[in-house]
């Protein structure tokens, strides 16, 4: 019985985690650049003294999605989408450098880049600041141009150009902010080969559809966890009846 019951028990509490992961990719499936975590179960013994008889399952993150998002049309020209691969490089919260595909930009009063969640955008020399201009824009290869506000229309100047990077994916580790970091700490390495795509915004990579069955799945799961501790509890009841009437 008492297995019975640690496995319904340890299996429902995995599966309310599983849940909580398919819920926050479905919470994002409208952010800008989101790449989506993956889940799966697996079961593993518990190890102590003597043989290792009970069993517990485990809800993981074994990875996550990199493909691609859509892409959708914007014509602002902040705007912009990463073409294949490539990672835009931002400040986070905590002053280190990180690693997103959410190309959403604009500029504060006081001047830097930003992504729409309010991270600077880093370029060749540091955080990115835009001098005031009547306009912006920038290239395939990331490099930013302005017109200079109250000059001529000839007078375009190059201030700066996006970070680019592209480390391999399997050296990548995501973290509670949704940001993307090396694993090893290193820094990032600008690769000229990376292009992006002005005017454009790339979407979350979530698949809706597959994220609310999932939701179903799981919650039929849950079910089923708790039929087995419920089971397991009228199992010992019927026991302790039968100890009695002896």
């Amino acid at each position: 019985m008492d297995r019975m019951l640690y496995i319904g028990m340890s299996g429902a509490k995995e599966t309310m985690l599983a849940h909580g992961m398919n819920s926050h990719n479905l919470a994002n499936a409208n952010t800008t650049g989101f790449r989506q975590d993956l889940a799966q179960f697996r079961s593993m013994p518990v190890f102590g003294p003597g043989h290792p008889s009970r069993a517990y399952s485990m809800s993981e993150r074994p990875g996550f999605n990199f493909s691609a998002g859509p892409l959708q049309s914007t014509n602002n020209p902040l705007d912009v989408a990463i073409q294949d691969e490539g990672w835009f490089v931002v400040e986070s919260l905590d002053g280190s450098q990180a690693l997103t595909r959410a190309g959403n930009f604009r500029v504060t009063p006081e001047g830097f880049l930003v992504t729409g969640s309010g991270l600077r955008v880093v370029g060749n020399g540091g955080p990115i600041t835009i001098p005031p201009a009547e306009r912006i824009s920038i290239g395939n290869d990331g490099t930013i141009t302005i017109k200079p506000a109250g000059q001529g229309a000839a007078a375009l100047a190059v201030i700066d150009r996006l970070q680019l990077v592209n480390p391999d994916n399997a050296s990548l580790d995501k973290g509670r902010d949704g940001l993307f970091r090396l694993k090893n700490d290193e820094a990032f390495l600008q690769d000229a080969n990376v292009k992006v795509l002005s005017g454009m915004l790339e979407s979350s990579n979530v698949n809706v559809i597959e994220a609310m069955v999932n939701v179903i799945s799981l919650s039929r799961n849950y079910e089923m966890q708790a039929k087995v501790m419920a089971t397991a509890k009228e199992t010992d009841e019927a026991s302790m009846k039968l100890m009695a009437l002896g």
